[in-house]
């Protein structure tokens, strides 16, 4: 079974502040806002929401095919997609652009400071959804805002199942635009923030908008997440990561689990716990795809973490 990942692929400038952002920020003066952090830890990593979703899922042995745009200076990170078995059938390069940019500053309690160059990623609308390559399930994870909605509509019109994850995108859609994301997705995924700025722009309660859902899944951080389902809400527990060293991609790395999860028909207590538990494994390492581990490893730490098996 394939599954469609449309979002952003971008390189990632990980830079590390050795300090607490709120030590320098005094909150009566972000009006005039003038600070400057020193970062002496940097890295240059492979990113992006579909790519992270996909490297994840790959990891879970299933074949992820991403659906999105890049520009001219695409290639080393081709060459780490085929390396790892990853097609690259569906993501189209345009040379008049750069693939996009991610520069993340994380302070030593987690907190992040992005700024994000988009550059192909504006024209991920020029990319369909493919209705012959025996797709079963979608994401439409954060991308160009005409792509998201354009990618959205063509998963509902060739009744292909999909999650819709808004993720950094939220800020570019007004109430309505929510909705009719929701009317069109069988499931949707947000974290506590996310899910505040979702209810406030729609005007809906979490129920409420379940409602229009086959699920809708929150993610808690170290809280775990909640399943909304016809009715009912499902608790998932945290996995505890053995160490936290960089946030940055857990959340992609859990929606890659409820993808598998879904594509193997798992329910959601079990498919919630996979999702976080390649979390837990992600914030383990520095970078969004340099964890691994086998299947094998996978479910014995399933069963350390949660004693039950899938």
């Amino acid at each position: 079974m394939n599954a469609l990942i449309c979002g952003s692929m971008a390189y990632d400038t990980i830079m590390v502040f050795h300090d607490k952002f709120q030590n320098h920020i005094l909150p009566d003066k972000v009006h005039i806002l003038n600070v400057s952090f020193l970062v002496p830890a940097m890295r240059r990593e492979y990113g992006g929401c579909a790519g992270n979703i996909a490297y994840n899922l790959k990891l879970l042995k299933e074949e992820p095919l991403i659906m999105a745009t890049v520009g001219h200076d695409f290639e080393p990170y081709a060459q780490w997609l085929s390396q790892r078995g990853i097609s690259s059938r569906y993501i189209n390069v345009l040379d008049d652009h750069y693939t996009g940019q991610a520069y993340i500053t994380t302070d030593v309690e987690d907190n992040q400071i992005t700024a994000f160059h988009p550059g192909a990623m504006n024209f991920s609308h020029l990319n369909e959804v493919p209705a012959d390559s025996g797709i079963t399930i979608g994401i439409v994870s954060p991308d160009g805002k005409q792509g998201m909605q354009e990618h959205a509509e063509q998963f509902a019109e060739l009744a292909i199942p999909f999650i819709f994850d808004p993720g950094q995108g939220m800020p570019m859609f007004n109430g309505e635009e929510l909705l009719k994301f929701l009317d069109l997705a069988n499931y949707a995924t947000f974290n506590d923030y996310e899910s505040e700025l979702v209810q406030e722009r729609t005007g809906l309660t979490l129920e409420q908008i379940a409602e229009k859902v086959d699920a809708l899944i929150i993610t808690l951080g170290s809280k775990g997440s909640k399943v909304y389902t016809h009715g009912e809400i499902i608790d998932i527990p945290a996995a505890q990561p053995k160490q936290v060293l960089d946030p940055t991609g857990c959340g992609d790395a859990y929606r890659a689990g409820l993808l598998y999860g879904l594509i193997n028909d798992y329910d959601w207590a079990v498919t919630g716990r996979i999702a976080s538990l390649l979390g837990a494994i992600k914030i383990e390492h520095h970078g969004t795809q340099n964890h691994t581990f086998t299947m094998a490893e996978f479910k014995q730490r399933y069963q350390d973490t949660f004693g039950s098996s899938f």
